[in-house]
């Protein structure tokens, strides 16, 4: 025998000593109801009611929304009694066990079915959210309605009935979004009104109605009851902190696509991204076995954080691991170190690596998101405010694009109440937008980048340098390391954040000078294959060349970025002020001498 509901359990325990309920909360989703023994199927809230009174022995359940009046709910075990009598009692003319009626009706009926002196019967008003306009200011045929439900409350007796003669009123439910739908004075210290909040499914709903629901899977009749049990335990894990909705649509979703039970797993991320395919099954594993050789290319000096990140890229693409993570991304990654080392560029590399275009990432630069309110612009804002229809930009991405790659740029930018969302992004894998809407970013790898740790706060408030080129890595990624550790713990005061990025800190290591000159040269040769292609030969004498390399190789502070930035101010901006003024012809050679700082020496051969 399974284990009712506790919403319902509670429901029962009080129906002998409160005349009026009023039911909140996870009202439109569907419920695990044990219709016979061990045999648990989803129902919908009003059927659940409707069993739940009719085996507490009530004659009739009468169910009334705004929109379609009055009806008598039957089943084919539970069939509707005295139908004619008990529609006359109350004063409506029934079709078919239908009546239509609006507020006047329902406050009519309301008084004559709790004065019915028959056998028990329920009345269950659905959509009562939608009664009232304002809980705060009722118009008259509104407070009518619910001054009388009150004094009803107060004034209805419990009689003995059924062979046990147990005290019993005739109920009413109230079932509502939330308890301040309706109004305070009517709810607020009523001892005869009692209000149940219907919680989402837990871990232990979802098992007892997986059984029912896997048996819709392909090849699930030929599993034994072992098989069986271990993938009922995996779909029930698999949709943690979803409805039980969500569980019957993917069940119906399998069936249409005639999805196997052993890819039960498969059948959940399918509902949940709305993808059949699966991007990175599709990946090219000879590509990927290339990887190093290709990231080397663009990011040098890095080995250990390029090692680090194609881990986990394999880790998502073999899935190892993955399905007991539930909903959490693919992978997670916190890339630290100085400025212009290569961090944004090695999450670009792995985009164009997995998807072949480096542009195909989501980026979110965080110091656009410094202040308190920012979050709206990546979840969206809640209902009322401007910008509510349009929605997040984080969450809009990721709905268009589940199979992504996530850069947030300098993490340390953005606001504490950011960091916040994050948190269930790394836990959960799941991001609720302004509109009430899930996100899942469980195909998605999260990549954060951040200068945390070159740079501390001394005793007198000065920011002052934590690490220095002169430190041998080791001391590098030590330094950094405790400082980040400082700064969510003591700073920010969410270590759990840091808890959760766990072992996937990569801290990257200072431009070396034999690292800064592979970079200068890749650079260089660049910029004379561009001009090559325009048609222009580029050619520079050694002694100009390695005048431009102690030039862009004097200061490495800034590391990759600013020697770019020295072969833009020293070699491109003189070198196209001479392009055009010698105006050279296609195919013509430019030869450079000599370079100084700011001035080329160029003439044509």
């Amino acid at each position: 025998m399974q284990e009712k509901a506790r919403w319902i359990k509670d429901l029962c325990r009080f129906l002998p000593l409160k005349s009026q309920f009023v039911l909140s909360g996870n009202i439109h989703d569907l419920q695990a109801y044990e219709i016979a023994e061990n045999i648990v199927t989803p129902q919908t809230l009003e059927q659940t009611l409707f069993r739940t009174f009719r085996c507490a022995g009530y004659e009739n359940v009468l169910v009334w929304n705004p929109m379609n009046g009055f009806r008598l709910v039957s089943s084919h075990d539970f069939p509707i009694k005295n139908e004619k009598s008990f529609f006359a009692q109350i004063g409506l003319t029934a079709d078919n066990g239908q009546a239509s009626g609006g507020i006047d009706m329902l406050s009519m009926v309301l008084e004559r079915l709790t004065q019915l002196t028959t056998e028990p019967v329920a009345l269950v008003i659905d959509f009562a959210s939608q009664i009232v306009l304002r809980a705060d200011n009722l118009t008259a045929q509104e407070h009518q309605l619910f001054t009388r439900a009150l004094v009803l409350s107060h004034s209805t007796l419990a009689r003995p009935s059924g062979e046990q003669r147990k005290p019993f009123y005739n109920t009413v439910v109230w079932i509502v979004e939330k308890e301040g739908d309706l109004p305070d004075w009517f709810l607020i210290n009523n001892p005869h009104l009692r209000h149940i909040p219907i919680p989402k499914p837990d871990q232990s709903m979802r098992q007892s109605l997986a059984p029912a629901l896997l048996r819709g899977f392909l090849h699930a009749s030929t599993l034994d009851s072992e098989d069986f049990e271990k993938y009922t335990n995996e779909f029930s894990q698999n949709t943690e902190g979803m409805l039980l909705l969500d569980l019957n649509a993917i069940a119906t979703l399998a069936r249409v696509e005639q999805v196997p039970v052993h890819n039960v797993a498969d059948a959940v991320r399918r509902y949940k991204v709305g993808v059949t395919e699966d991007p990175w099954q599709k990946i090219d594993y000879s590509r990927i076995k290339k990887a190093d050789d290709f990231i080397a290319k663009r990011v040098k000096g890095q080995e250990h954080a390029v090692t680090h990140i194609l881990d986990i890229v394999k880790r998502a693409i073999t899935g190892v691991g993955y399905k007991r993570k539930g909903n959490r991304p693919r992978g997670v990654v916190f890339l630290a170190g100085p400025t212009g080392v290569g961090k944004t560029e090695l999450a670009k590399s792995v985009t164009s690596l997995l998807f072949n275009d480096e542009n195909a990432y989501i980026r979110f630069d965080m110091s656009e998101f410094s202040s308190e309110h920012a979050d709206q612009r990546l979840i969206g804002a809640p209902p009322g405010y401007v910008g509510y229809d349009v929605g997040g930009e984080l969450t809009n991405a990721i709905r268009e694009k589940p199979f992504s790659v996530v850069l947030f740029d300098e993490i340390e930018k953005a606001h504490p109440r950011i960091l916040d969302k994050f948190l269930q992004i790394l836990d959960d894998g799941v991001l609720t937008s302004g509109r009430g809407e899930r996100v899942y970013f469980s195909e998605a790898l999260i990549i954060f980048t951040s200068n945390l740790g070159i740079y501390k706060v001394d005793n007198q408030g000065l920011r002052t340098p934590n690490v220095t080129q002169s430190d041998a890595y080791d001391a590098v990624n030590t330094k950094v390391r405790q400082e980040i550790e400082r700064y969510f713990k003591l700073v920010l005061n969410r270590p759990e954040i840091l808890n959760r990025i766990g072992e996937n800190i990569v801290v990257f290591d200072f431009i070396r000078p034999n690292v800064a000159k592979a970079i200068f040269t890749q650079m260089v040769n660049n910029i004379i294959d561009d001009l090559r292609d325009n048609h222009f030969e580029l050619q520079i004498t050694p002694s100009a060349l390695q005048a431009l390399e102690n030039i862009a190789l004097a200061d490495l502070s800034n590391g990759g970025r600013g020697i770019r930035n020295q072969i833009e101010a020293h070699l491109l901006n003189p070198l196209s002020r001479h392009v055009f003024t010698l105006n050279p012809q296609p195919n013509q050679c430019l030869l450079i001498e000599d370079v100084k700082p700011n001035q080329l020496t160029v003439v044509l051969k």
